[in-house]
């Protein structure tokens, strides 16, 4: 198979392998079969998609609807460089999962709207499918309602016209979509287990993903859940679009 290619944007190691060890986990991928890159650490390097199965960007400190003047100088190169791997991505309908960071990427790169209408408290929350989501060949394989890890300061308010909605959710209205049949975005965390929020909490304690007071009640939030299927969302990518 072809390997897929994640691209990275946290700083912090810890959260960074986390993430990385939580993408091999959710989507059955030895580290052979997913080549990361932390664009945060140096500019993209030239990217052939052929040589590639698909491509998934993960979560980030960044917000794609921060103002330009809030940006920083690494930031603006990411998403110079992230906007032209799209123009070619949605250009072939290339397979593509955009996750937290990458679904503010994708509805901005196109006409949607991403503000910080539909927040969202690191935790659980629920996700429903919309009808296109019961038919769609990833999201049909889960329930139709289930809980994911969520935590998010921005979201898409308004949907890219050439949009599926494809889930929705309690305190979110735009929880996944698709462009064409390959491009997909989530604004939940696919690859994230309990473990695995627990480390991004501890790292990014002081980011704002939650009120200092709230704190008691968001571990027991988590410690509540039973987050499962979001992971079969991710396997299904792989098994869909994973190549000789």
């Amino acid at each position: 198979m072809k390997p897929f290619l994640l691209l990275a944007t946290r700083s912090e190691d810890e959260a960074a392998d986390d993430e990385y060890a939580g993408f091999l986990a959710a989507g059955g991928l030895r580290p052979d079969q997913l080549h990361r890159v932390r664009l945060e650490a140096a500019p993209l390097p030239p990217i052939v998609l052929s040589h590639y199965s698909g491509v998934i960007v993960g979560g980030s400190p960044f917000n794609a609807s921060d103002p330009d003047d809030a940006k920083s100088v690494v930031q603006h190169r990411v998403e110079r460089e992230l906007a032209g791997l799209l123009d070619e991505v949605v250009a072939q309908d290339y397979p593509f999962l955009g996750a937290c960071y990458g679904i503010g990427l994708l509805s901005s790169y196109l006409d949607g709207v991403v503000d910080d209408t539909w927040s969202e408290v690191a935790g659980p929350t629920l996700v429903s499918l919309t009808p296109a989501g019961v038919d769609d060949q990833l999201f049909g394989r889960v329930p139709a309602t289930f809980e994911a890890f969520v935590g998010h300061k921005e979201a898409c308010t308004v949907l890219p016209s050439n949009a599926v909605l494809l889930a929705t959710g309690e305190n979110c209205p735009v929880q996944a979509f698709r462009i064409g049949h390959n491009v997909y975005a989530t604004q939940f965390h696919p690859e994230l287990t309990q473990a695995g929020i627990l480390t991004r909490l501890r790292v990014y304690h002081d980011n704002g993903y939650f009120q200092p007071d709230a704190y008691d009640e968001v571990m027991a939030a988590i410690d509540a859940s039973s987050v499962t299927e979001p992971a079969t969302i991710m396997r299904a990518f792989v098994q869909r679009f994973g190549t000789p």
